[in-house]
């Protein structure tokens, strides 16, 4: 009979999860790739009937929204409820921005600051007293290439990106001698749902994508799937020793500077 070797151990296995902006992008694919590896899962949205309705089965999708305290404080107790514990939180939801200094007006800047910044800070601060409770506490911020890059047409964007990066590092001081770990994923220009709308409203779509790809050294935008990779690698105990570190999965984006291709 021939030797069929056993599966891996599942790393995370007995771990509970919650992941925000978690029924679609970045945070659908964190969540399932959570799930696969182990662990309980629940995703807070704002829309949680965009869930796949393939993945209700496998993640429990509660409404939240990360603008109100209340709404926050009651989804993140209600996870914990049905999970029975909660050691890791994956802050992924955001929303984008356009434009120079000059062309966003204050009600915009607080609307993204408000989701972007704030929206972490809330779902944080609700979730300290379970991360708290646990062996194995991690939490794991989506950054972005954008704090630590200058990118044209993406001041408001950037800035509240660069307030997450330091968020990240000061949360990751705090709460370091309280077991919890706090770290940030750096995506360069990701193929999600916010990018398809961008470019649906482009005057060329095909040139705006074909000039995404391009401002990548690797010539293409980075997928969901491999900042999943990057934010559970971050959230699991192979990680246990990481903190305070912000890992960039941009396609070498931010630290690559090649020269032109040869004509």
């Amino acid at each position: 009979m021939p030797y069929t070797p056993a599966p891996p151990p599942l790393e995370l296995g007995g771990l509970a999860a919650v992941v925000t902006g978690g029924a679609s992008g970045i945070g659908l694919a964190t969540a399932l790739l959570l799930a696969r590896r182990g662990a309980r899962v629940a995703v807070l949205d704002l829309d949680p009937d965009a869930l796949p309705a393939a993945d209700r089965d496998t993640l429990i999708a509660l409404r939240c929204d990360v603008t109100d305290d209340a709404s926050v404080r009651a989804a993140v107790a209600e996870a914990v409820n049905r999970l029975g514990a909660l050691d890791i939180l994956v802050n992924n939801a955001g929303i984008g921005a356009q434009g120079t200094v000059a062309d966003n007006d204050d009600a915009e800047w607080q609307r993204v600051l408000d989701v972007n910044v704030l929206g972490m800070v809330r779902t944080a601060r609700a979730a300290l007293p379970h991360l708290r409770a646990s062996r194995h506490a991690a939490v794991v911020n989506t950054c972005s290439v954008a704090a630590t890059a200058g990118l044209p047409q993406r001041v408001l964007y950037s800035a509240s990106k660069g307030a997450v990066l330091s968020l990240t590092l000061a949360m990751a001081a705090d709460h370091i001698r309280e077991g919890i770990r706090v770290n940030c994923v750096n995506p360069g220009t990701a193929d999600t749902p916010w990018i398809d709308r961008l470019l649906s409203s482009a005057d060329d779509p095909a040139a705006e994508r074909t000039a995404l790809h391009a401002r990548q050294p690797t010539g293409r935008l980075v997928s969901a799937e491999e900042v999943a990779a990057a934010i559970v690698y971050l959230a699991s105990p192979a990680a246990a020793s990481v903190t305070g570190t912000a890992l960039a999965v941009d396609g070498g984006m931010q630290g690559l500077r090649l020269r032109p291709e040869a004509g």
